[in-house]
């Protein structure tokens, strides 16, 4: 397959993200709705944490069937370093964003404008912005997968992983977007399109990587570090579900994500990949 049509295939797998984002600026009322799309969140991603480890277990697998314990050891060290990166990393940044955030009491307002960077952000737009960047994580290992199968020139494979995935993508843009739409927040285009950018683009760079070389390494590497930075998010999702007042809405909106995401894996397995 030649470089333009590879891109054009990479592109299409990380541009439906953005057919989910604009959930983003309904505003909800309910608090049971609000704790339902937090849930639905917590769904999708709980889904795509049993995805991202299920398909970096299978290098491991491979080396074990092969009778090398030495490469399945490496690739499970990569995993799991990959794993505490993302989560631990991600939990000392929010913490620092934490202390540096403007506190309540008289001028908080004013020192809340006149602050820089993500600390001036609300809970909302930095765990979106912790999604986005943990499910691009996810996407250039799903791109990897595809720039793979076209420089080995297994098209169809390739064709049936673009749909796989830009069906996965269009729900993981509900699941960045869910946090804002659960807090009542309703961000601007701008925000959503950067958004969209952090999430699927990588999708479209893993393409072009993989096209050139694969390596098992480096997708168990960037799979670890994605499953860690969904792992953090999830835990801080949960957090916020368990507070909200009721149980049918956090029940249902996790039932309602899993579903999401294992019927679009059915069309996966279905395609045969």
């Amino acid at each position: 397959m030649d470089p333009v049509h590879t891109v054009v295939l990479g592109a299409l797998a990380g541009a439906t993200i953005l057919l989910g984002l604009p959930l983003g600026r309904i505003r909800t009322v309910s608090p049971a709705v609000r704790s339902f799309l937090n849930a639905l969140a917590v769904g999708v991603l709980l889904f795509l944490l049993w995805d991202v480890l299920a398909h970096a277990w299978e290098p491991v697998d491979a080396a074990l069937t092969a009778a090398d314990p030495l490469s399945a050891s490496g690739f499970v060290a990569l995993l799991l370093g990959g794993l505490a990166v993302g989560l631990l990393g991600l939990s000392a940044y929010e913490q620092r964003l934490s202390r540096s955030a403007p506190r309540g009491g008289p001028g908080a307002m004013a020192r809340a404008e006149a602050a820089r960077g993500l600390a001036a952000w609300s809970w909302a737009r930095r765990t979106a912005l912790l999604i986005a960047v943990g499910i691009g994580l996810h996407n250039f290992a799903e791109g990897l997968a595809i720039g793979g199968s076209a420089a080995r020139g297994e098209i169809s494979l390739a064709v049936v992983l673009v749909i796989g995935f830009a069906l996965h993508n269009a729900t993981e843009g509900f699941g960045i977007v869910a946090p804002l739409s659960a807090a009542g927040e309703r961000p601007g285009w701008a925000f959503l399109l950067g958004l969209g950018v952090i999430g699927g683009g990588p999708t479209l760079l893993g393409t072009l990587i993989g096209s050139q070389f694969t390596a098992d390494a480096v997708s168990v590497a960037f799979l670890g570090l994605a499953a860690g930075s969904i792992l953090y998010v999830v835990i801080q999702l949960i957090g916020v579900g368990l507070r909200a007042p009721g149980r049918w809405p956090l029940h249902l909106g996790l039932i309602a994500g899993l579903a999401a995401g294992f019927v679009t894996d059915m069309v996966i397995t279905a395609g045969g990949a």
